[in-house]
């Protein structure tokens, strides 16, 4: 049987990827919801549903690229299921985070910063890297460059990079967001540098740095389509699954639970 998916942001750049891989045979587009009064072109034969609790209804799994704004609302329309949910929505909050946790209790979700298959092994060696190489030692710093019209900074791929190194160390850390004036660095810190422009697809730096040597891990991405192939990858592994919060990390092992 096919997988239908339904998908929240698909006039989006990503989420019009996500629509473009819906191929009719294995994994079949159900439609979405639009934002009253927009003004956005459709795809052809697209069905638009009232609201997410409805899509949900005709979906098999709602893929969300939507904004962090939106996911408190979304995890409580999708929770009573019967939709599996991936989400891949830019800018979430500590309270969006603990809404998609109260969710994943329902149903299964699968949660990523970032659907990149690179980018999940850069996240490993983040954590292997902040594990092997101390807060006293190395001083850990991240830089973020995307297109000029990313809406949040750091990216949520930056601070998935810190959250790897933090538990690497076993411990959290303060985050140095940007630096200006007089502003030396604080002992322990995380720093984040973003920089927006043109149509950078997505660069992300790591750089831990001693006073003798400095180890860097840097991913880049050609091309979005790698975002929407991850999430398609994800909506494959989480059809069938039992509620949890499960990761690209997950997906990526092919995990059997």
């Amino acid at each position: 049987m096919p997988i239908r998916v339904g998908i929240l942001g698909f006039t989006g750049k990503i989420g019009a990827l996500c629509v473009g891989l819906c191929d009719g045979k294995d994994l079949v587009f159900a439609g979405g919801v639009m934002r009253p009064g927009s003004a956005k072109s459709l795809p052809p034969g697209a069905t638009i549903h009232a609201d997410v609790a409805s899509l949900a209804k005709a979906s098999d799994v709602v893929v969300d690229f939507t904004h962090g704004s939106q996911v408190e609302a979304h995890a409580k329309a999708l929770a009573s299921g019967p939709a599996a949910w991936v989400v891949g929505t830019s800018g979430v909050s500590e309270e969006g985070r603990a809404a998609i946790k109260a969710a994943s209790q329902k149903i299964p979700v699968v949660f990523a910063a970032n659907f990149s298959l690179g980018m999940n092994v850069m996240l490993a060696l983040a954590e292997r890297l902040g594990s092997a190489l101390p807060a006293e030692s190395y001083d850990a710093e991240i830089i973020d460059i995307f297109h000029r019209l990313k809406v949040d900074a750091p990216s949520g791929t930056a601070e998935e990079i810190a959250r790897a190194v933090m538990r690497g160390r076993g411990e959290t850390a303060e985050w140095e967001i940007g630096r200006s004036g007089h502003s030396p660095r604080k002992p322990g810190a995380i720093g984040f540098s973003s920089l927006r422009g043109g149509a950078v697809a997505g660069e992300n730096t790591l750089m831990m740095t001693s006073r003798a040597e400095q180890t860097v891990l840097t991913h880049k991405v050609g091309n979005p389509r790698v975002y929407a192939k991850g999430a398609m990858q994800a909506v494959r592994w989480v059809q069938g699954r039992k509620p949890g919060l499960y990761s690209m990390k997950n997906v990526v092992a092919g995990d059997a639970q």
